[in-house]
């Protein structure tokens, strides 16, 4: 049966307006996932910043909590320390003025006369002399100091006034501030000689006090430039709350404190929820314009498939929804997060560049939700790149236990350099986020590889993994061919060794291609004898069947084969081989011996009944897979003696299906098919030694020759398949 034409566009209306309704869906999509995530992240899950109406001496009517971890630039505690360093600084004074020191010995001098005068006036009486001295108005001397001064013997006098002198003059030679007076006065005393008696040295002690006066005056502007300068000196004071620490109490007043902290959190901010829905809008808008430009660049036919573009808008709402619930106001919750499973699951899906953007977009996301921003995103973005990069195909278990190691390391390795080296995180901090480490890279390996199988299924993607489980020799399938058609899984074997080689050769997918040819002849297990390679040599069933029913047992090969894959839930990329690796080619020998007992005659014969329903190969790995089959049918029937013979089956091979058009809806190109060529004679050197000629026989696999076969001659050491 031909397949449709191979035009590039829609030639009909009907087609044209099938192209528009698929890339309308697919922008409705796009546009729905865009909204999807957008509500996701607006979720109200978490208690967000409200308004909060407080003011300076208001009293809180309940406790008000950080809603997040948060460290700023304190105003209110930079200006009182820089207030509290400027009242530290002392006055600043000009230095000892030494005409003030000597206008007060000038005075002390002058009073000093004015005694000695008082003292050698004799026409006075005593009461007379008393009071002049007590009229004195620099120093108030009382009645005793007064009588003191004027019985003193004349030498005595002498040395209190030669003393009095020389302790001013010590005195007034320090500085003295206003401030520091009575300090300069109470230290007189200390400076009087202890060889006078003590009532002399009381005497000078007076005399001296009074004339001890201030010789350092106040400067303003020195005082206020040290003031400035210790201010400017005073770092900004940071200010740090942890999640859920308590910003002010019930019952307390309101301080400027409490004030500008409510402030830096936002919570005495009206809120604007459109406003930061248009930003969200922005962000996950430019976000997944970058995917789809990707995917657009690099997984064209992917992008393409709804259901892929469906899954993928799903995906991505449910993590944007796991966000919101982890990351905004939660200090561990964000490290914990597995960041690592949507980029290997992407990486496995698509490949290593998806992943990684994926990545990226996550930590983008998980960056802007977070209160450490630059912190939490770098730390999702590289442990999801990791993550992604190290998975590789996924052709092994392991491969998803060194990615969650991968995740991991990188998680940890950024914790150490953004926390370590932070004093406000101590060693309990950082040793509780590296755990979250530790089992967000765990969880994230284990999330991907529950999670790879049933997206795979729901995608119609065959990943490694499932390739791998596919080709073990204990499938169930498998283990079905090798009992009930020892034969066709040998000849299995053979056409997968031959297809994976050349599928190396030219790029394609070898894994995909060798499981393919495992299964692509499944149908033959149903009933086996009516297939050569599991026939008893000289026992042909064909023999005995009427061309048409002959060529219906051999096409209804392909059917039992779709149904077997179907009930062993086999995935659609390998369902692909069994439909597609006859393509629409003819059972040559039961429609030649139709042809020729209609007597030549073709309008007695339906030639639909001798040709395989397809379609034909829509890929290399399926077009592969008919070459390998045909080349290896045509080998093994033909018994090539050298290298020569046998490179002219393969040309003979891959001309006829050329020219059949059986490859016209794959990608191969001549360079490939010239490598494909040099592959398979390569191979079948290996694979088949010099036999006994067959006699005539078609040149399709499957197809019944027209006499048994002469047993084959197998090399020493070679036995017969045996079911297991």
């Amino acid at each position: 049966m031909d397949e449709a034409p191979t035009s590039t566009g829609p030639s009909t209306p009907a087609d044209r307006l099938r192209a528009a309704w698929r890339a309308a869906r697919l922008w409705l999509i796009f546009i729905a996932g865009i909204a999807g995530v957008v509500a996701a992240l607006s979720v109200p899950i978490t208690q967000r910043a409200t308004s909060i109406g407080l003011e300076v001496g208001d009293v809180a009517p309940n406790d008000i909590l950080a809603p997040y971890a948060l460290s700023y630039t304190s105003e209110v505690l930079t200006q009182q320390a820089r207030q509290a360093a400027a009242d530290a600084v002392p006055a600043q004074y000009d230095p000892p003025d030494s005409a003030v020191a000597r206008q007060q010995l000038e005075r002390l001098h002058a009073t000093l006369d004015f005694i000695e005068a008082v003292r050698d006036d004799s026409y006075a009486s005593r009461e007379q002399r008393l009071a002049d001295l007590a009229a004195l108005s620099d120093v108030r001397l009382d009645n005793q100091t007064a009588q003191a001064l004027l019985d003193l013997p004349e030498p005595r006098w002498k040395a209190v006034r030669l003393e009095a002198l020389s302790v001013l003059e010590q005195v007034m030679r320090s500085e003295i501030r206003e401030d520091r007076l009575e300090e300069a006065r109470r230290a007189v005393p200390a400076l009087v000689s202890i060889s006078l008696p003590e009532d002399q040295a009381q005497l000078v002690v007076t005399l001296v006090t009074a004339y001890v006066a201030p010789n350092a005056r106040y400067n303003d502007q020195a005082t206020e430039a040290a003031r400035e300068q210790a201010r400017q000196a005073v770092a900004p004071v940071v200010k740090s709350y942890s999640a859920g620490e308590t910003i002010i109490g019930r019952g307390e007043v309101v301080s400027p404190l409490e004030v500008e902290a409510l402030e830096a959190f936002g919570l005495l901010k009206p809120r604007q929820p459109w406003k930061d829905i248009a930003l969200r809008v922005l962000l996950v808008t430019a976000l997944a314009c970058a995917l789809a430009l990707y995917g657009y660049r690099r997984h064209l036919e992917q992008v393409r498939n709804v259901r892929l573009v469906l899954t993928l808008a799903a995906l991505f709402t449910m993590m944007a929804l796991t966000l919101q619930v982890m990351i905004p106001g939660h200090t561990v919750l964000p490290y914990l997060y597995p960041a690592a499973t949507l980029p290997i699951l992407m990486t496995v899906l698509f490949g290593p560049g998806m992943g990684v953007l994926t990545s990226l977009i996550m930590g983008t996301l998980i960056g802007y939700l977070a209160p450490r921003g630059l912190e939490v995103a770098v730390y999702a973005a590289l442990s999801g790149t990791m993550g992604a990069l190290v998975i590789g195909d996924a052709e092994r278990l392991t491969s998803f236990f060194w990615s969650g190691v991968a995740a991991t390391l990188a998680a940890v390795a950024v914790i150490v350099v953004f926390r370590f080296t932070d004093p406000a995180t101590d060693a309990v901090g950082k040793a509780t986020l590296i755990a979250a480490a530790l089992a967000s890279g765990t969880l994230s390996a284990i999330l991907a590889l529950g999670l790879l199988l049933p997206l795979g299924n729901l995608l119609g993607i065959t990943t490694t993994l499932q390739l791998v489980e596919l080709s073990r020799p204990d499938h169930p399938l498998l283990q079905l061919i090798l009992r009930n058609a020892p034969g066709t899984y040998q000849h299995s074997l053979q056409v997968a060794n031959l297809a994976e080689q050349a599928a190396r050769a030219i790029g394609a997918n070898p894994l995909l291609t060798r499981v393919g040819a495992l299964y692509h002849d499944a149908g033959k297990a149903l009933r086996p004898q009516f297939f050569i390679e599991n026939q008893v040599p000289g026992q042909n069933v064909h023999e005995q069947l009427d061309p048409a029913t002959s060529a219906d047992v051999i096409l209804g090969h392909v059917k039992d084969g779709l149904d077997l894959a179907r009930k062993y839930h086999l995935p659609p990329s390998i369902q692909a081989f069994i439909t597609e690796h006859h393509g629409t080619l003819e059972t040559r020998y039961q429609y030649h011996a139709a042809l020729e007992a209609a007597g030549g005659d073709e309008d007695r014969i339906d030639r639909a009944d001798f040709v395989y329903p397809g379609p034909r190969p829509r890929s290399r790995e399926t077009a592969l897979l008919m070459l390998a089959d045909s080349v290896e049918a045509k080998a093994r029937a033909e018994a090539p003696q050298d290298e020569e013979a046998l490179d002219k089956i393969v040309r003979w091979v891959i001309q006829d299906r050329l020219q059949k058009g059986q490859l016209d809806h794959t990608d191969l190109t001549l360079k490939d098919l010239d490598t494909i060529r040099r592959s398979f004679v390569s191979t079948l050197k290996g694979m088949y030694h010099p036999r006994i000629r067959y006699p005539e026989t078609p040149s399709c696999a499957g197809e019944t020759p027209p006499a048994a076969p002469q047993e084959t001659r197998r090399p020493p050491g070679e036995r017969q398949p045996q079911p297991r």
